[in-house]
């Protein structure tokens, strides 16, 4: 029981920083879904006018590929429990 006393504000400290983890994670998350979005955008946009066409297919597969990796996370997320 005493024992249960002392870790108890340590394993409070540890529950914190899982939060902070998981706001961090979103945001994350949230900056990468919006990266994608840009990138295939502009990507499209050298693309189908004509400006760069190589530099605009190179975006826009990697945008599609990033977006992929977004959604792999949302969907699979690392487990912040310890």
């Amino acid at each position: 029981m005493q024992a249960f006393h002392i870790l108890s504000p340590l394993s409070d400290f540890v529950n914190l920083i899982t939060g902070y983890f998981i706001e961090i994670w979103d945001f994350l998350i949230f900056i990468g879904g919006v990266s994608a979005a840009i990138v295939v955008l502009s990507g499209a946009i050298l693309w189908f006018t004509d400006f760069n066409e190589k530099k605009g297919k190179g975006l826009v597969f990697s945008g599609i590929l990033l977006a992929l990796v977004v959604e792999y996370f949302i969907l699979y997320p690392p487990e912040f429990l310890f």
